[in-house]
């Protein structure tokens, strides 16, 4: 079995993919597109042969949303943990896409749910990881009021991961949004410092913290391209890298 201490030529030996709900919905209007489910594990299923040890961290924007829920007059607390109930729909859909790949996973969640997950203890999850286990982290952080972002961030530096791979619909971060302006500029890599002084949305501002004061890496790519998290893992330039020199 391959240990961390083995892995020696890839960038990334330990990350937390980042993956929205929304990612999930595909074509359609709600819920899972099974064809981007499927797409997603073959993608993992790939990145797990380059040795690198890979958690993930999923929203649950594809079925709810606190937020959108606490607009419309449900109160904010109730609305998040049913957020986190989300996650957990989506996180056990792609442990079973997964699982029917051959890719050995383990489900953790922050709520306990002793029927459907273990419970999240750092060091299990650390074990798990060093057993060539694709870890998933559901329920965010256990606590309303933080988003998923935060929850892959806090994963990130309890694990001791070398970053945090966000994918998105986009190939990297921009000085303005590529879908409305056609001059947007892409950066391949740019400073933690820099996103906050040109405003540029990342992650909500607590996850963006919590990786600046722990110095943890954020690459933003595009998830959707079939070949991009094999070519990230092995060192390849892909999408935006935020780093905090």
């Amino acid at each position: 079995m391959l240990k961390t201490e083995e892995i020696t030529d890839i960038p990334y030996k330990r990350v937390v993919l980042k993956l929205s709900g929304e990612s999930l919905l595909g074509k359609q209007g709600h819920g899972i597109d099974a064809e981007v489910l499927l797409r997603y594990a073959a993608e993992i299923q790939e990145a797990k042969k380059t040795g690198a040890q890979i958690a993930i961290v999923i929203g649950g924007g594809n079925i709810f949303r606190g937020v959108r829920g606490a607009t419309q007059g449900m109160d904010r607390v109730q609305g998040d943990y049913m957020g986190m109930m989300a996650t957990m729909i989506n996180s056990m859909a792609l442990q079973d896409a997964l699982e029917r790949k051959g890719v050995h996973t383990r489900l953790m969640s922050a709520i306990r749910m002793e029927q459907i997950a273990e419970p999240y203890i750092r060091r299990r999850a650390v074990r798990h990881l060093e057993k060539g286990r694709v870890v998933i982290f559901g329920a965010g952080t256990g606590n309303p009021y933080f988003t998923t972002d935060t929850a892959a961030s806090l994963r990130a530096i309890e694990i001791e991961a070398d970053a945090i791979l966000k994918g998105t619909r986009v190939d990297g971060i921009y000085d303005k949004d590529p879908e409305k302006s056609p001059d947007a500029t892409k950066f391949d890599a740019i400073s933690g410092d820099e996103v906050l002084r040109l405003r540029l949305s990342v992650m909500d501002l607590t996850a963006f913290t919590l990786c600046r004061d722990n110095k943890t890496p954020i690459q933003v790519f595009n998830m959707d391209h079939p070949t991009n998290l094999v070519r990230l893992l092995r060192g390849e330039v892909i999408g935006t890298r935020v780093h905090w020199d």
